[in-house]
């Protein structure tokens, strides 16, 4: 298991950029992704933690189109009926493929066992997500990447439950919300520790120096579901030293985290999760920053809001 790189709050000091400090930028420049432990006190993560059971346990069934999540693998087609699409400005339950039955289709698990990730709307929408995500702390984080504009999209919950939490394949974030030149920043942060038996991160470490994003996800022209195209404009950020030389196969590290650290991961990073295996969940939130600046097309499959996407610096 690789070392972490870590900078916990509490060090930072007068000295350094914009909340990081300047050793810490160096990694997350280099690495690609940065672990800062303790981002959450251990308050506020239990509070998010309870507001997520509470979440799971009071959405109804009823009504709901039983859209199952899929990352895409296994050759399954990636999510993207109208639930999907128009969850932009909503908060949105999608289940786990293996919570249903394979052959009858019914539900196999109890609700609030049963889904995949809660969003995309939550950092607007629910006061107490609002809060942990629009804070001076993130957008001094933010300032210090050098934001001009960040603003604040694709908030979710990724319950990874127990026994049934699905893979997700080695993926690049900016390949789903593709800015030109490329701009996403992921802020992931656990409210369950993450370990290797529940599925913690694994990163391609500087893969985000050699790995173009070379494909995006979008809504298909004729406004029916979702697909992936290929990118036609910038596909490295430009304060980006390119490697030249890609590496033949990518080797991952994994990172085991504890309840509270934030996990910041640079858009061109490839990184991954394994299957959760235990009986325990690994319950995460992420939102995503791109830069307001950099064109944000119609073609990408989230929409921006009518009142646009949430500003970071207030």
């Amino acid at each position: 298991m690789a070392p972490s790189r870590t900078l916990n709050p509490s060090e930072q000091n007068e000295d350094c950029t914009g909340g990081l400090t300047p050793e810490q930028l160096a990694s997350y420049r280099n690495d690609g992704y940065l672990i800062i432990p303790d981002a959450l006190d251990a308050s506020t993560t239990t509070s998010l933690l309870q507001e997520t059971k509470n979440m799971l346990s009071s959405f109804s069934v009823d009504d709901h189109p039983m859209t199952k999540f899929s990352t895409g693998d296994n050759n399954n087609a990636h999510v993207g009926d109208d639930y999907f699409l128009t969850s932009g400005d909503k908060i949105r339950f999608f289940f786990e493929e293996d919570a249903f039955d394979s052959t009858t289709g019914a539900l196999l698990k109890p609700k609030h066992r049963a889904i995949n990730k809660i969003g995309h709307y939550l950092h607007a929408l629910n006061p107490a997500f609002r809060e942990s995500t629009l804070s001076p702390f993130n957008a001094e984080v933010a300032r210090s990447l050098g934001f001009q504009d960040p603003r604040v999209l694709q908030s979710m919950i990724i319950c990874k439950q127990p026994e049934i939490g699905g893979r997700v394949p080695p993926h690049q974030d900016s390949t789903f919300l593709y800015t030109n030149p490329p701009s996403a920043v992921g802020f992931w942060i656990a409210l369950e520790d993450a370990t290797a038996e529940n599925g913690c991160l694994s990163f391609a470490k500087g893969s985000h120096r050699r790995a173009p994003v070379t494909n995006r996800f979008v809504r298909k022209q004729n406004g029916e579901g979702t697909e992936f195209v290929d990118v036609e404009g910038a596909r490295f950020p430009p304060d980006i030293e390119v490697e030249e030389k890609a590496q033949e196969e990518e080797m991952y590290a994994m990172e085991e985290v504890k309840a509270g650290t934030l996990v910041l991961i640079h858009g061109n990073l490839l990184h991954k999760s394994e299957k959760n295996v235990s009986r325990k969940s690994r319950f995460i939130y992420t939102f995503h920053v791109i830069e307001g600046e950099n064109d944000y097309d119609e073609r990408n499959w989230l929409r921006p809001p009518q009142e646009g996407f949430s500003m970071m610096y207030q």
